[in-house]
């Protein structure tokens, strides 16, 4: 078992510990030299890493999707812990404990599939409700959804993370639909289950998070289209009304043609998944990226390409705000550089 994890490191430290290489990329120096750059993981989170020297004795015997023993010393680089690795070897997967790699939902997936059920069981339209029932009852779609995370970076970017996304939407659907009363519930929810599901089959999970063939191809919504019409092959008495709407869900959820919806929001239901969609994501998203930069001095983080910004720590923002502690004066947020912006 691992003794240092990514969560635990700190500027200024010289560590040895454990990584799982997520990129690795040989680039070149302004003199021409060569030298790695890295990401690497474990199941707190990723790091950055710069290996300068001695590249050509040890680019070659290791590739992405490998794990790696690492000593080397950590800064901070744009408010973001980095590391700059002074001796790298693989390691043999026997070597390690897998589980100290692959992030994962802190709830049971069992727990979480039974929460499912239960809401399921709670649809009062017998379609919908038989038609989730026969998707839920699939062996494969089960296994898969208590497994996949829900994005490969992004969002809820970890084992379990799927299942755990479209609880949390449930859980915002049932409260929101208190407040409009003229909104389906029973579509919605539906729409909540079926939306990211082809997810299951557009992200590889057995190592690294990355796209499969079909994936990059088709994208999770043309997946999760060719899942709901294997189901309704099965079902030749489903509405078909009902059968249009919740493919409307599934391709306009994403809520604009630059993010990938081949049609927009045309009714409150569909209008509705989107918002909700979008609001636990980037929450999600900000709170974990919060989380793995706890640790830094400073009351902000880097700019972050994904969502546009800095974040600031606000109990850390509150902390450094009081009068005993305002003696440094005011830190500003970071700006962007053109290499930040443009997402490299």
């Amino acid at each position: 078992m691992k003794e240092l994890y990514i969560s635990d490191l700190r500027p200024n430290e010289v560590i040895t510990s454990e990584f799982l290489v997520h990129t690795k990329e040989l680039r070149h120096k302004k003199t021409g030299e060569i030298y790695l750059s890295l990401s690497l993981a474990d199941r707190t989170g990723e790091v950055e890493a710069k290996m300068w020297d001695n590249v050509d004795q040890v680019h070659e015997t290791f590739e992405r999707d490998d794990f790696v023993k690492v000593r080397g010393a950590v800064h901070l680089y744009q408010n973001r812990s980095q590391l700059t690795v002074h001796k790298l070897r693989r390691l043999e997967e026997q070597e390690v404990d897998l589980a100290d790699f692959f992030p994962r939902s802190a709830r049971d997936p069992e727990e979480m599939w039974r929460e499912l059920e239960e809401v399921v069981a709670g649809i009062e339209k017998p379609p919908l409700r038989a038609l989730l029932e026969k998707v839920l009852s699939t062996p494969d779609i089960a296994e898969r959804m208590k497994l996949a995370p829900a994005a490969k970076t992004l969002h809820h970017a970890y084992l379990g993370g799927l299942l755990e996304h479209i609880l949390s939407l449930c859980r915002l659907t049932k409260l929101v639909a208190q407040n409009y009363p003229e909104i389906d519930r029973d579509l919605v929810l539906t729409g909540v289950v079926l939306h990211d599901l082809g997810k299951i089959y557009e992200l590889s999970y057995s190592r690294s998070f990355s796209y499969t063939t079909a994936g990059q191809l088709l994208g999770h919504m043309i997946l999760e289209l060719e899942i709901l019409h294997r189901v309704l092959a099965e079902m030749p008495d489903f509405p078909r009304p009902w059968q249009t709407l919740l493919e409307h869900l599934i391709i306009s959820h994403h809520g604009h043609y630059e993010f990938g919806s081949p049609k927009l929001p045309m009714f409150p239901e569909a209008l509705l998944l989107h918002y909700l969609d979008d609001l636990d994501s980037k929450l999600q998203g900000m709170q974990t990226i919060l989380e793995r930069n706890g640790a830094l001095a400073g009351e902000w983080t880097g700019y972050l390409a994904s969502l546009g910004r800095p974040l600031l720590n606000v109990p850390k923002f509150l902390e450094n705000s009081r009068p005993e502690a305002a003696e440094e004066g005011i830190e500003t947020p970071p700006e962007s550089s053109e290499d930040e912006a443009a997402g490299t």
